[in-house]
């Protein structure tokens, strides 16, 4: 499975210890930035640049993870784009639960509010849970589609 990284200033490290992470845990891992700790960033751009290839991937299982301080603005950013079901999560239920009912393919995780630890077990439960296919989670899925697309 492909993983696209993201993150501004705030998630800086945050990225780092999922880069590596991710990496020895077998999964490809690009980090879209920012590439260098800098207090200037803004969260528009690396969520915009993750979640765009996320869609131009041709497996659907390719997914993203953006780090910012609340994993607000990350998740504000990346909803914008069509296609992209992002959802913030902060422990390992409700990233559970966003894969298998929302089928989410970006998670944005809160540096400020989450440990390194915290963040990995909870990125780790994400990649790992399938969406399950029910019949009226995919339903909610299209008619969100149809109403935002």
């Amino acid at each position: 499975m492909k993983v696209y990284l993201g993150s501004d200033h705030a998630g800086f490290e945050f990225k780092e210890d999922l880069f590596a992470h991710l990496s020895k845990m077998g999964y490809e891992v690009e980090d879209v930035g920012n590439k260098e700790l800098d207090p200037k960033d803004d969260y528009p751009q690396f969520a915009y640049a993750a979640v765009t290839k996320v869609l131009g991937e041709e497996d659907p299982d390719t997914r993203a993870i953006l780090v910012c301080g609340s994993g607000q603005g990350m998740c504000m950013a990346a909803n914008r784009v069509h296609g992209i079901r992002a959802a913030i999560c902060w422990d390992e239920h409700s990233a559970r639960e966003t894969r298998d009912d929302n089928d989410s393919n970006v998670l944005c995780l809160p540096a400020r509010v989450l440990t390194s630890a915290e963040a990995l077990a909870i990125a780790d439960t994400w990649l790992k849970t399938p969406f399950s296919g029910k019949e009226r989670y995919k339903r909610r899925i299209q008619e969100v589609e149809e109403l935002y697309g």
